[in-house]
């Protein structure tokens, strides 16, 4: 694997920590959206805009959405925008499939809760990276993951391979995660790491801690395997293309 070198260790707080590296080709074939499209690159931890109460907060509405399914594999996965939800091995539509349960199991606070939170995220990424906050726009996959050491069913379950957000999701422009459990104590193994050509740079996971990216391969990533325990973390990802924007997540 490498040197791994640790960027953010679980037992730190960091207010801000940012890390420019050069931006790769990947922009270049790209429409370019100006204020917004990556003209600086890199990587950043922040344990400062979301709370741990706040995380708490978020990692229930989690478990509460996830109870209604779940994957047989170890990655289960939550979209409050699509209503995708894990369930054995395949995916339904929550909204759909629990329409009369879901006023039981999510509250308007919730979801003003987690529009803060992405708000608050957004705000970051924008003066981090020097460009326009209004030139951002919420993309889709946006979703929480839950990963336990349950063998893989599907392919989806395979949560582990490297891969450049931007090449798997191409609306991804900036890509952000708020992790909602604690690396060594909910959760082992499960670290995020950054694959770069010199050694291998390692997040540890703690609740309330943002790490964000730009999406191009100058961020080509994975995440390890979770050994114990349940890793819960939400994907909050941002595009410079209005037309590949979506709205915050509604109650319906």
């Amino acid at each position: 694997d490498g040197v791994t070198e640790v960027l953010a260790h679980r037992s730190d707080n960091l207010r801000d920590k940012f890390i420019e590296i050069p931006c790769s080709e990947d922009y270049d074939s790209h429409k370019r959206f100006a204020d917004c499209t990556p003209r600086k690159c890199g990587r950043g931890v922040t344990d400062a805009v979301v709370t741990r109460e706040e995380a708490e907060r978020i990692r229930r509405i989690a478990e509460r959405g996830l109870s209604l399914g779940g994957s047989d594999g170890g990655a289960s996965i939550l979209d409050l925008h699509s209503g995708a939800l894990s369930l054995g091995k395949h995916f339904v539509n929550l909204y759909r499939y629990f329409g009369d349960k879901i006023p039981d199991i999510f509250t308007e606070e919730d979801f003003a809760l987690y529009r803060d939170v992405r708000q608050r995220i957004q705000q970051r990424i924008a003066q981090v990276f020097g460009i326009s906050s209004s030139a951002m726009y919420l993309t889709k996959p946006t979703f929480f993951s839950r990963m336990n050491s349950t063998g893989a069913k599907t392919a989806h379950d395979e949560y582990w391979h490297p891969h450049v957000d931007k090449v798997t999701y191409g609306s991804f422009d900036y890509t952000s995660l708020l992790y909602l459990s604690d690396y060594s104590e909910d959760f082992g193994g499960g670290r995020f790491v950054f694959m770069d050509a010199d050694s291998n740079k390692t997040v540890e996971p703690r609740a309330g801690r943002v790490s964000f990216f730009t999406s191009g391969s100058e961020n080509l990533h994975r995440v390890e395997k979770v050994q114990w325990g349940a890793r819960f973390a939400i994907t909050i990802s941002f595009t410079c293309d209005p037309q590949h924007g979506i709205g915050d997540p509604l109650l319906r």
